[in-house]
This record gives structure tokens, sequence and C-alpha cells, in this order.
């Protein structure tokens, strides 16, 4: 699969190439230099070839190839502006940010005071207690489960509690309806 891949490629690498040398070259491609048709990738060869040997040659050239270090330091943005902000400026944005920094400051030293805490032994000893913690959470899943078990039968007491007082509410005033009735009927008044 890699060398079907890296085929494609090639072959996209080298289409691209041809449509470069017809922008350059145009129909002079068509018409051989020595016999042979232009192509571009070997006229670039040989102008670096050249510029190589002419460069090689040049103590002018030899010296400015090794100043090419100081040249992208020179370029580099930040070198700039190294140039351009004075010390004096660099006070300036380090006072203006003075707050914060300050207040970094104190961060970092209460940090540096709580580290012998994140050090001590109840740190360290969280793993265990980690599983001390979940062995008291199942149980106390447990109980709760057990505690609304408990809660609904406690509830249905009171419910069949109250059913059977008003019942009983409901027997006690027929019998008191029944025994008035009867008292009523005897000529016996009830006493008040």
């Amino acid at each position: 699969m890699d060398e079907d891949w890296n085929k494609s490629e090639t072959y996209n690498l080298e289409m691209r190439l041809q449509a470069l040398e017809n922008r350059i070259y145009g129909d002079k491609r068509s018409k051989s230099v020595g016999g042979k048709p232009v192509k571009c990738a070997e006229s670039l060869a040989r102008v670096q070839a050249g510029l190589t040997n002419t460069a090689n040659k040049r103590e002018r050239v030899k010296i400015l190839h090794k100043k090419i270090e100081d040249l992208v330091k020179y370029l580099d943005p930040q070198f700039t502006d190294h140039i351009t902000v004075s010390d004096a400026m660099k006070l300036e944005f380090i006072l203006a940010e003075e707050d914060f920094l300050l207040s970094q400051a104190a961060l970092l030293e209460q940090v540096s005071n709580l580290q012998p805490l994140l050090e001590s032994t109840y740190i360290r000893d969280v793993p265990e207690h980690t599983t001390k913690l979940q062995r008291l959470s199942q149980i106390h899943i447990k109980e709760q489960d057990q505690t609304e078990a408990q809660s609904l039968e406690v509830k249905k007491l009171f419910e069949e509690y109250n059913k059977m007082m008003f019942l009983l509410s409901k027997q006690f005033t027929q019998w008191d309806e029944t025994l008035r009735k009867m008292e009523e009927a005897k000529g016996i008044r009830p006493l008040d």
C-alpha cells in the first residue's frame, strides 16, 4: 500500500513539475537545447551548481555565508523589539504589571507554604482511605435502601391504623345512635 501511495505521489509530483515547465518554457520546450528537451529541474540544478562554484571561488561570498546566522537573528521580530525597547521602557512594563506580579508572588509563596501539607501522611494515605470510604458508602447505600423499605412499611401501618380508627369511630357512632334511639323509645333521657 505504501508503494502504491509513493507511486501516486511521484506521479503527482512529475505532473506538477511538467505543468511548471510548460508555464515557464511554453512553446520553447518543444525546441531542444543541444538535441535534448529543456527540463526545469535540470536547469535549476545547473544554476545551483554554478552559484555554489561562484560562491566557493569568491571570498566575499564565503564571508556572507558565514554571516547568515547573524542575518537570521537580525531579521527576527523579537530582535527588533530588543533593539527598539529601551531598558527604561522595559522597567515601565514591569512596573505597570507590579500588582499582578505581587499577587502571583503571594500565591506562589502560599503554595510553597502549603507544600508540607501535600507531603503529609494524610495525603499519602488517601488511597487507603478511599477504599474504606467506598466500603462505608456501600454500607450507607444499603442502609438507605433498608430505611426506605422501613418507611414504606410504617406508612402502610399508619394507613391501616387510620382505616381501623375510622371504622371504629363509625361503628361507635352507629352504636351511639342505636343506643340513643333505644333510650328515647324507653323514655330515658341521656345524660349530658
